[in-house]
């Protein structure tokens, strides 16, 4: 079954109601009513079906309503049946809601002229000359198709019901990045909290997490419908009903977000593109509410391009509070309950950049233009940009951000890490490893181990630009190590112990982190660990906790050391331990507990004694 979301639209009293009850034989939508049946929610509010296809209808209240209502449910529309009176033609709420239609990119409309039977074949085809001449100025609406009609003649029923069948069901682009804004939550006995909504992106299947960032909440999917079935899973474009394990009324607000954890940042501000529509202009730091999902918030408008007010250009929004939006995201900006335009979502991240950086970006993003995009951000980002958030960003998957990002020049692509670095970063990196090796000669280094010290740089990137430098002729790959090729070693292990052992024996008492001891002789973490093991093993080394290793020689004198201080003080804490040994009370804890280890030494509260 093919499912196709249509919102219905037009002026007060051109008949919508009535058309869409001789479509569907549903009369209304009642809260009240659907609770008294459980858990089973009406949830398109009325639909009808043939073999192949569901067709929902989602119906836009009167002309005081519209933008809560009207917007929230057109964000989720596949297309749009639009009722105008065949006698009255366009009113201004018609066009006002068609050029919102165009701003949210609702691609196919279908034009209901309603009561046919009270006018002659001479003014519907006025009326249809009128309906396409207007539509020519909608750059992103396509009118499927004009159906006169009338509630009294079944055939014309008929006709747009073909009409409404015969929408294409054209896949949404997807970036598997499940969305969900919430329109209604109540409770129902039995079965606890429930939620409506359109999924906008992505699938969500019974048993999986929802994460609600707004509220910073993670809950499990109980059950959920889609067209009063249970279902396992739902997906984009399917009104659905989610009922929700563990979970408060409360905590549901009206346009709260669901999505997966992990993939949506939120920030105050976005850029974005933006076009006024009925001739109103976009002033410069006017304030607006904006409407996105089932969303309204208050917002402020700052035009990127020194106008005072314009009519379509880039800006950014300023909200009242974390947004979490995706790039192409549609929105509605009103002032005074009125609809005066909206836009696109490019950048839904804070990027602080210069203004004609940020301008070239955005026109970049409003194109599609992802390989220019992708290239300003990676000059902006030296240092690697990462495509973990390439869902978010430009609306690409991980394997898409990557397909296109492959075929760049200039660009070292780290796969796996999903990082993008300049090529020109291989020459910072290759000056900083060499360093390395000209300061310590006996450096043994991993890819991982050199990327641990230079946060930026991924292992990928360390890999690639150190088989380079074995290619010239400046290291060597030994064992999984990267050594001087200047320096013979007979065995790395044993020159590694050495090499340990006697930074733990210089220290004393007072031994560094063993991590710490790895940075400072240049060798790898992995090595470092086996090295102290065989140490431990071969009782040279003793672990007094988890990380900090002492000799047995230095553990032995300050054991002797100890047991003096007990007899000379009759036993030993912290304080006179610290009157003796200048040492941190991390040293101080850690000797005083291997004390416990002797058989006539005893705790009494703080103290050590001897038995």
């Amino acid at each position: 079954m093919e499912y196709i979301i249509v919102g219905t639209a037009g002026h007060v009293d051109h008949g919508k109601t009535a058309l869409i009850t001789a479509l569907t034989g549903f009369e209304g939508d009642s809260l009240e009513e659907e609770k008294r049946r459980g858990i089973t929610i009406n949830l398109s509010f009325s639909s009808m079906h043939n073999d192949t296809t569901n067709v929902a209808f989602i119906d836009v209240p009167g002309h005081e309503k519209l933008l809560k209502n009207m917007i929230a449910g057109a964000f989720g529309f596949d297309a749009g049946l639009v009722v105008i009176d065949a006698n009255e033609g366009m009113m201004p709420q018609t066009k006002e809601h068609l050029e919102i239609l165009n701003l949210l990119h609702v691609k196919r409309i279908i034009v209901a002229l309603s009561k046919k039977d009270l006018v002659s074949g001479e003014v519907l085809d006025i009326r249809r000359e009128e309906i396409e001449r207007y539509f020519e100025t909608l750059k992103h609406l396509h009118l499927s198709a004009v159906v006169p009609v009338s509630i009294y003649e079944s055939s014309s029923i008929e006709a747009l019901k073909s009409a409404l069948f015969g929408l294409p069901c054209e896949p949404k682009k997807s970036n598997g990045l499940f969305r969900y804004y919430v329109d209604r939550s109540f409770s129902i006995a039995g079965a606890g909290t429930v939620v409506t909504g359109t999924v906008l992106d992505g699938t969500i299947k019974v048993g999986e997490k929802l994460y609600a960032p707004e509220i910073d909440k993670e809950f499990t999917v109980r059950n959920l419908q889609v067209h009063e079935q249970d279902v396992t899973e739902a997906f984009s474009s399917q009104r659905t009903a989610i009922n929700v394990q563990s979970a408060q009324k409360a905590s549901f607000e009206k346009g709260l977000l669901f999505c997966k954890k992990g993939f949506i940042r939120g920030f105050d501000v976005a850029d974005v593109w933006v076009e006024s529509i009925g001739g109103h202009t976009l002033k410069h730091n006017s304030k607006l509410n904006l409407f996105v999902g089932t969303k309204q918030v208050e917002a402020r408008l700052l035009n990127y391009e020194n106008e005072e007010s314009l009519t379509q250009g880039y800006a950014k929004l300023h909200f009242n509070k974390t947004l979490f939006l995706v790039y192409d995201e549609p929105f509605i900006l009103a002032i005074g309950g009125r609809t005066i335009g909206g836009g696109r979502v490019l950048n839904p991240i804070n990027d602080p950049m210069k203004k004609r950086v940020k301008l070239e970006l955005l026109h970049a993003l409003h194109v599609k233009d992802y390989r220019n995009a992708f290239s300003i951000l990676v000059e902006m980002h030296k240092h690697g940009f990462g495509l973990i958030s390439s869902n978010q960003r430009f609306g690409l998957n991980h394997d898409e951000a990557i397909e296109i990002a492959d075929v760049m020049e200039d660009i070292f692509v780290d796969p796996k890490g999903l990082v993008l670095y300049p090529a020109s970063i291989r020459s910072e990196l290759e000056g900083i490893i060499k360093t390395i090796y000209a300061k310590n000669a006996y450096a043994l280094l991993s890819a991982s181990s050199i990327s641990l010290k230079l946060k930026w740089a991924s292992t990928a990137l360390v890999e690639s630009v150190l088989q380079q430098l074995c290619d010239e002729g400046v290291l060597d790959f030994v064992g999984g190590i990267y050594k001087n090729a200047q320096i013979d070693i007979d065995n790395i292990e044993t020159l590694i112990e050495e090499k340990l052992y006697a930074i733990l024996e210089k220290s004393a008492f007072t031994p560094d982190a063993p991590y710490n001891i790895y940075d400072e002789l240049d060798i790898d973490r992995k090595m470092g660990d086996d090295a102290l093991k065989n140490l431990t093993r071969a009782k040279k080394v003793i672990r007094l906790e988890h990380n900090l290793f002492v000799t047995a020689t230095a553990l032995s004198t300050m054991v002797k050391n100890m047991r003096e201080i007990m007899r000379n003080e009759k036993g030993i804490d912290i304080k006179s331990f610290k009157e003796h040994f200048e040492m941190s009370r991390k040293y101080l804890i850690a000797y005083l507990d291997y004390l416990d280890k002797f058989d006539d030494v005893k705790k009494e509260d703080t103290r050590r004694v001897l038995i």
